[in-house]
């Protein structure tokens, strides 16, 4: 990566509307701590510039002409492994883009907002945080996604589930509730940890990942096809089941009721996030008590760590992923600085611990807390 220009960050804006990257380049501008922007049209124009230009951070459009971002994605970190921000739009097509470039590595995205309004015009503005925080981002950091290794962990998975009958599987009378949390990097984490979750065991699963409206769904798909789980959004009414995994809707909480029923709100934004692991956390821990565990992955901030609190006080067990691995150390350094975790181990250590955890919990019955 090349130098930093003396007063702020380098960006390379690659989009193939001449309008957005004049006006991404002005708003990106006007941030302190971006000093230089340079743009390119396509990936293929990207690629050249890249090699020239050295930039920090590279926000890069889904749908482009010639090589469109995934395809430019897949070059950039093979010739030139730099930071980059997907920016993508509202579409089915585009969130399912936008989720397998986080598999891949990019290290965020950014949803193109309706500039039109001025909301919209003031959410362009939060571009400059983003690529402030991709630019922290250590690469090597990032978790590797070996298909090889993913493939037979799953296969594995598949094995053991099949040789239990369906309606062990999604017993009601769930020995465990795990609650798996992520943030920035997540996409990518949950990727290697959920393949690896066993289907077999008496325990329900809860996801929360810091993601918009539309594009949650698209994670909990993807990773439905590369787990022995079944993995799908979550719906007002739903029931916690085992062998079966739940994903917080973007832009909802979530969280479980006294008769293992999930309930969603628009409540207000915890730490500036909505959904917020806190409260799905909170809610775990009140239902299921020493029964409940938990892992914390990659994220900014601090959520997750108040619902860590709770089920530790519930007799709960924590996980979090150790900084070795993390795209961004922030939400599982908030847990372990509070001293609430039990385990901090690199992520591909993180599914074996929850899965010794569920095997402790089968042998004692349920440990609600009123």
């Amino acid at each position: 990566m090349g130098e930093k220009v003396a007063n702020g960050l380098k960006v390379l804006v690659v989009d193939d509307s001449a309008f957005a990257r004049t006006r991404v380049r002005r708003r990106l501008l006007n941030d302190p701590a971006i000093g230089d922007v340079e743009t390119a049209p396509d990936g293929v124009s990207a690629l050249r510039k890249l090699i020239e230009y050295e930039p920090d951070v590279v926000t890069l459009d889904v749908q482009m002409p010639r090589m469109d971002g995934l395809q430019a994605l897949s070059e950039i970190m093979a010739t030139a492994p730099t930071p980059v921000v997907m920016v993508s739009g509202l579409t089915d097509g585009d969130s399912e883009t936008t989720i397998r470039a986080l598999e891949l590595g990019a290290v965020d995205f950014f949803l193109k907002p309706d500039t039109s309004t001025p909301e919209g015009k003031a959410a362009l503005d939060r571009l400059a945080d983003i690529v402030k925080q991709a630019a922290t981002v250590t690469l090597s950091k990032m978790a590797s996604t070996d298909e090889a290794v993913m493939r037979a962990a799953m296969e594995n998975q598949l094995n053991a589930a099949a040789s239990q009958p369906r309606s062990y599987r999604r017993s009601l009378n769930m020995d465990c509730l795990a609650v798996i949390a992520s943030s920035t990097g997540g996409p990518k984490a949950l990727s290697v940890v959920v393949p690896q979750l066993p289907a077999d065991r008496s325990t329900g699963y809860l996801f929360v990942q810091h993601m918009p409206p539309g594009f949650t769904k698209s994670l909990a798909e993807r990773l439905n096809r590369s787990s022995a789980l079944e993995i799908r959004e979550a719906e007002d009414g739903d029931k916690l089941e085992a062998g079966v995994g739940l994903m917080a809707p973007g832009g909802y909480h979530m969280k479980v009721d006294s008769r293992g029923i999930i309930r969603l709100d628009e409540g207000p934004t915890i730490h500036g996030v909505r959904p917020a692991a806190d409260l799905t956390m909170q809610s775990a821990a009140k239902l299921y008590g020493r029964n409940t565990i938990t892992a914390v992955l990659t994220g900014m901030g601090v959520d997750g760590r108040d619902g860590v609190k709770a089920i530790k006080a519930a007799g709960g067990s924590s996980v979090v992923e150790h900084e070795s691995t993390c795209a961004v150390y922030g939400m599982p350094r908030a847990v372990a600085e509070a001293g609430l975790a039990d385990r901090i181990v690199p992520l591909d250590k993180v599914s074996g611990i929850l899965t010794k955890y569920m095997d402790e919990r089968a042998k004692q019955p349920i440990g609600a807390v009123s």
